[in-house]
């Protein structure tokens, strides 16, 4: 490599470069230092075939923000050979996955692209013979990103571009990228309708890989011919089988005699994956039936069976690029069981487990967070999305002591079992170890061998963390839990911006103001406008313009228990607080001691009778 100036003319962006687009790239943030200083850090350049022509490989921003001064300066007149030209590291000629590297290295040690152009790049690196583990020491990721950012292949251009554009979140890509097509244009087809519920994070795979209807639609067979019954909804739009182990032994022998059609017509092999695992394109390179191109089949839980064609691994594909044979995979065998074995076995053994649980309450504690955190195909923990439409309130909340300490134990709740700390949830099992598993009964028993090492009172704390992301906002429970622990809302909350920004109603502002500076101000201001109000209530709170400070002001609505300025009614936390009061006149017994907060209340003395039934 050699350092030298090379006029801008004779300069141009290579399509190797990592930010390569026909657009040119924004350069609003160094573009002044560009101005001022010129461009200090050389750009990475090679031959680009032309006589003294270069590409750029690394450095697409500097050299637009140095197009542009340069075409200012020309213009005021003042160009010279220095403004014209542009410092460059020369690299000999090479192909173009090690220009690429070169790009990315540059590039993400200065402003980190978003994962979609990273998946742009180490695509191109793939296709140009980079194993994920030769990415992975490059850049000095850990393997498991890189697979991550491949996996964005799987999904559909349009998903990827709402990714890029951060409309939607990092949980919900990871579980779109195990989904089929025809899951995620079912999923684009509810974000187009603004009257649906669209799935997102945890809800999504739930959504994806939970309950256990099968729908008719992704029967290989003639569903009418099957003789199998089929339940309708009332409009007839969707059909489900009655009895699953009856549509998977029809499908299986679909499977089977479409697998032999496939090998008669010359085929080499039809692999089945497994079910715990997923056709990534990645991973695979398109070969032909002549090269050696084998059949996948993607068969998924809801019953949708997938076939792709013509394919082969990147790393046989590249041993056949040098003249290697192709390895057929091992014959599937037929299952040693039949599927209604497998149920009679599988009762018997979840009949016996849980009988024994029954002695072992800590254990059935353990695998009950582990349900929570990660979902079951029984049931599931939701978090409270927190949603609000409304900027300021978002805003609001983000700075609010509460979430900051609440964020501040979630992410030793987090470190606790081994999640990464950036993860926006405890609930909904994004884990490395979950995300590795892409299956939710391995996720569970991963969580739940992690939980057996931790103690008692780490098991309680991750319990509070828990049942603080599902705690519903504005629910009776809220009010429930507030009043028994005692929150003062005045530890928690200061007005702000957003509060003042939705008062509008000039009635209930007076009764603040009253509440705030007493009834005397409030009074004396009773004609005045919303706006003045305002202003005396955040004098008062602040001290400010003469006015004594009030301070550890919360509005009633706010407080533990709430009430109301007036009669109108219309308060959530009043009307939630009702119903908290109502449980209590149900519920005769005293309030529990603080002091013996988690204890636990045993199930009655059967006098061993269970035990002695399971020891004879």
């Amino acid at each position: 490599m050699k350092l030298d100036f090379i006029p801008l003319d004779k300069l141009c962006v290579s399509k190797a470069n990592m930010r390569y687009t026909r657009k040119a790239p924004d350069v609003s943030d160094i573009l002044p230092t560009v101005r001022r200083r010129g461009v200090v850090q050389p750009v990475i350049v090679r031959p680009n075939g032309a006589p003294d022509a270069f590409e750029i490989i690394a450095g697409a921003r500097r050299f637009q923000a140095a197009l542009i001064v340069a075409e200012d300066k020309r213009a005021a007149g003042e160009a010279d050979t220095e403004t014209l030209s542009l410092p460059c590291a020369i690299l000999e000629e090479g192909d173009d996955a090690d220009a690429l590297e070169a790009s990315m290295l540059e590039n993400m040690a200065r402003l980190d692209p978003d994962e979609v152009t990273q998946w742009e790049s180490f695509t191109r690196l793939v296709k140009q013979g980079r194993s994920v583990e030769d990415i992975a020491a490059t850049f000095g990721l850990p393997d498991l990103t890189i697979k991550r950012i491949l996996s964005l292949g799987n999904l559909l251009p349009r998903i990827r571009h709402m990714y890029g554009r951060e409309e939607i979140d990092r949980a919900t890509v990871r579980y779109l990228t195990l989904a089929s097509k025809s899951q995620q244009k079912a999923w684009l087809a509810l974000a187009d309708d603004p009257d649906a519920y669209l799935p997102t994070g945890h809800n999504l795979k739930a959504w994806l890989f939970g309950g256990t209807a099968i729908a008719a639609s992704h029967a290989l067979f003639d569903v009418e011919e099957s003789g199998l019954v089929v339940i309708a909804d009332l409009f007839g739009d969707d059909r489900y089988f009655a009895d699953t182990d009856a549509f998977w032994q029809a499908q299986q022998a679909a499977i089977d005699a479409r697998r032999a059609t496939y090998l008669d017509e010359g085929w080499s092999d039809v692999v089945i994956i497994p079910a715990t695992e997923h056709f990534s394109t990645w991973e695979y390179a398109k070969a032909s039936k002549r090269k050696g191109g084998r059949i996948y089949v993607d068969v998924r839980g809801n019953g949708e069976v997938i076939f792709h064609e013509g394919y082969l691994s990147r790393k046989e594909a590249e041993r056949i690029a040098k003249g290697g044979a192709v390895e057929n995979s091992p014959k599937s065998a037929r299952a040693e069981i039949t599927s209604t074995m497998q149920t009679y076995i599988d009762l018997h053994r979840h009949a016996a487990v849980r009988a024994a649980l029954t002695g072992f309450p800590a254990v059935a504690l353990r695998l009950m967070v582990a349900h929570a955190i990660v979902g079951s195909d029984l049931w599931r923990v939701e978090a409270d999305p927190q949603r609000t439409r409304h900027d300021l309130v978002a805003e609001s909340l983000e700075n609010a002591p509460g979430e900051t300490d609440f964020d501040h134990m979630r992410r030793k709740a987090l470190a606790l079992i081994g999640f990464g700390a950036e993860e926006p949830t405890l609930i909904g099992g994004s884990g490395d170890a979950v995300w590795e598993a892409r299956d939710s009964q391995q996720a569970v028993v991963s969580v739940f061998l992690t939980l057996l090492d931790r103690d008692d009172a780490q098991v309680m704390d991750l319990i509070a963390i828990i049942m603080g992301e599902s705690l519903s906002s504005g629910s009776a429970a809220v009010d429930a839990v507030g009043l028994h622990i005692g929150v003062d809302m005045a530890d928690y909350w200061q007005a702000d911006t957003a509060f003042f920004e939705l008062l509008r109603d000039r009635d209930i502002l007076g009764r603040l103001v009253a509440d705030v500076a007493g009834e005397s101000v409030a009074a004396s201001n009773a004609s005045e406008k919303t706006k003045i109000l305002k202003a005396i209530i955040r004098d008062t709170l602040e001290g400010n313009h003469g006015r004594d400070k009030r301070d550890r002001w919360v509005p009633r609505w706010m407080q533990f228990p709430p009430s109301a300025y007036s009669q109108r009614g219309g308060v959530g936390t009043v009307a939630a607080n009702a119903k908290v009061a109502a449980a209590k006149a149900q519920h005769e017994t005293p309030q529990p001691d603080p002091d013996a907060l988690g204890g636990v209340r045993h199930l009655p003395d059967d006098k061993g009778e269970g035990h002695q039934r399971l020891a004879a």
